[in-house]
């Protein structure tokens, strides 16, 4: 049989991409192996959302390429769906492949393969992502070889236009899966023994304004929670206007919905704001997380920042660092910003000194780590549920807690496993724990 092994790089939607092909291409008789220098064929499902993404995407071609000479790389995802012919041009690469094709893979290698010694150029496929209407939710048949929290996603696309951000040209419009094909995936994770699942979107917050009958997150979560016997359902990222009071109470009022929330801010300043093209500003921002913390005290509150947008001065900088000061956040994600061809904010010409950038962001990811210590000391002792992971030595298992407190179980425990146990102030501390 021939072999291949894949890669992902990106946010939870390109690693639920990955998983579904990934068991596309075993179902079409394809047998994976781990080693991208035994596989006759190499699958890079890359990011694009940073020019840093796209680095890493090029640098892993070239040292996959050095490796293993003899391997066919096929190169998908959102940097193959913006640079298709930038991607073709560097060594190695056989086929590209869009995001407008992705699903064709399997096919495209089984008739491709036999060929490929023969191939004078790499084959490139990038369609128009905007005519895609379907969403592609991911293998749920079998959790063998998987993560244990699998990611489902059920939306994808978005319809919105930030300043910054090149993802609706490469991901298209917002489009949502059915409500029972969710609802079947979910249970079909369930009964093969997964504990959690995320449930994930490009702008999950969107979900089910394309459908008829129109179907609101909201709704789709109680019919999970009513339908399904699965022990924990977490989401993605949700933008700050779908953190609504009775979003908010649905979550608080069900001990199967993890108590995690990642907000994306990418300012605090309400001067960025408006020149990213983002619809809030930071007074009604903060009344989302407010919802939030009075509802549920001990949740995980996650944001997104963008560090030395274009036209970002010291002032401004200054207000994000106050904003996010005053704010209960748990963890940041820090984003150094980077033009994206095509995009507005490529074009703009207050480009900060690369120096700066970085400066502004290692200060937002010190901050970002004093907010992750506040609160972790502010859980321990507490007693919580947390479901082991696949990181493991023979002295410490690694867990998840509902509001994402990462702990290490004193001993080595099977994936997927629930345990009680009391956070300390500091993650790598063992713990002992109560198998539930």
């Amino acid at each position: 049989m021939p072999t291949f092994s894949i890669e992902n790089f990106g946010c939870r939607a390109t690693e639920a991409d990955a998983v579904a092909l990934r068991h596309a291409m075993q179902a079409d008789g394809w047998t994976r192996t781990p080693e991208h220098a035994a596989a006759q064929v190499v699958i890079l499902n890359t990011c694009t959302v940073t020019a840093a993404a796209d680095s890493q995407a090029r640098d892993a071609i070239r040292k996959i390429h050095r490796a293993n000479p003899d391997a066919r790389i096929v190169v998908t995802g959102c940097y193959a769906q913006r640079a298709p012919e930038e991607v073709a041009a560097l060594d190695g690469v056989s086929q590209v492949v869009g995001n407008s094709h992705q699903r064709e893979i399997p096919t495209l290698l089984r008739n491709f393969f036999p060929l490929a010694q023969l191939a004078p150029a790499p084959q490139v496929l990038v369609g128009d992502i905007f005519e895609e209407t379907e969403v592609q939710p991911g293998a749920a048949e079998s959790l063998a070889g998987d993560a244990t929290r699998p990611i489902l996603k059920v939306q994808d696309g978005c319809n919105n236009r930030c300043a910054y951000c090149v993802i609706p040209a490469v991901r298209g419009r917002s489009r949502s899966l059915a409500p029972a094909e969710v609802i079947a995936a979910v249970n079909q994770y369930a009964a093969s023994g997964a504990r959690e699942v995320v449930l994930s979107g490009i702008n999950l917050g969107s979900y089910g304004r394309d459908l008829s009958p129109r179907t609101a997150l909201p709704e789709l979560v109680r019919r999970i929670l009513d339908e399904t016997a699965l022990d924990q359902l977490r989401f993605s990222s949700i933008e700050p206007q779908h953190i609504t009071e009775d979003f908010v109470a649905l979550v608080a009022a069900s001990n199967r919905i993890a108590p995690h929330f990642h907000v994306p801010l990418q300012s605090g300043s309400d001067t960025v704001l408006h020149k990213m093209h983002r619809w809030y500003r930071t007074a009604h921002y903060a009344e989302r997380i407010a919802l939030i913390r009075r509802a549920l005290p001990g949740a995980a509150i996650g944001a997104d920042v963008i560090a030395g947008f274009p036209g970002e001065t010291e002032n401004d900088f200054a207000a994000t660092l106050d904003f996010i000061r005053a704010m209960p956040f748990t963890y940041l994600h820090i984003f150094s910003f980077s033009a994206r061809p095509g995009t507005e904010a490529a074009r703009l010409d207050k480009s900060l000194p690369p120096q700066t950038i970085r400066e502004r962001a290692r200060t937002l990811r010190a901050l970002g780590a004093e907010k992750s210590a506040v609160f972790r000391a502010s859980q321990a002792g507490r007693t919580f549920r947390a479901l082991t992971l696949q990181r493991s030595t023979d002295a410490w298992t690694e867990a998840l807690t509902g509001n994402y407190l990462k702990v290490r179980v004193a001993g080595r425990h099977p994936a997927n496993q629930w345990h009680a146990v009391r956070p300390s102030t500091s993650s790598d501390e063992l713990l002992s724990s109560t198998p539930l």
